[in-house]
C-alpha cells in the first residue's frame, strides 16, 4: 500500500521525536529522471542540488537551512527525507566542482554539471521567463543530508 505524503511525514516524525516542526517541502528532482535522482539521494550519493533563482515566483518560498524535504519519485511517491544544511546564492558560472560532485549525477564533474544544467535551465527559462538563460543567472545551491 502506498502512503500519502502526509502519512509518510507523520511516520517520519514518529521515528524522530526531535523533529517538532510540521513544515516540510515535498518534490521530485528533475523531470524524466526523477526516479534515478531520488535513488541517488536514497543511497547518499546525491547530497546537493541547484535551482535557478530567477524562476521562483515573487511569493514562492525559497529553501532555507534546517528545512525538511520529502523527496518524491516520478509518481509523486515519497522516497526519503532530507534536511537542508547550506543554501548559497551564486552565479551559474561560479558553481564549483565540489558542488557539482555533491550533486552526485553523471560522472560528477563540473563539465557534466554545466552541460546538464545549461540544458535544463535554458529550457526552463524558455518556458517560464521573458528573460533568456545566460551563464550569470543567479542560482541557489543547496547542500542537504538524508535523515531518513
Amino acid at each position: 500500500m502506498q502512503m500519502t505524503i502526509d502519512e509518510f511525514w507523520q511516520e517520519f516524525k514518529s521515528r524522530h521525536p526531535e523533529v517538532t516542526t510540521d513544515h516540510y517541502d515535498a518534490y521530485p528532482f528533475g523531470y524524466e529522471d526523477a526516479d534515478e535522482l531520488a535513488h541517488l539521494v536514497a543511497i547518499g550519493q546525491k547530497t546537493a542540488t541547484t535551482s535557478a533563482l530567477g524562476l521562483y515566483e515573487p511569493d514562492e518560498a525559497r529553501p532555507f537551512v534546517g528545512e525538511y524535504n520529502i523527496i518524491l519519485d516520478s509518481h509523486d511517491q515519497p522516497v526519503c527525507v532530507t534536511q537542508t544544511k547550506v543554501v548559497e546564492e551564486m552565479p551559474f558560472d561560479h558553481v564549483t566542482a565540489e558542488h557539482a560532485y555533491h550533486e552526485g549525477e553523471g560522472d560528477r564533474t563540473l563539465a557534466y554539471w554545466r552541460r546538464v544544467h545549461r540544458e535544463v535551465f535554458t529550457q526552463e527559462y524558455q518556458n517560464e521567463s521573458d528573460e533568456p538563460f545566460n551563464e550569470q543567472i543567479p542560482c541557489l545551491c543547496e547542500v542537504f543530508e538524508r535523515v531518513d
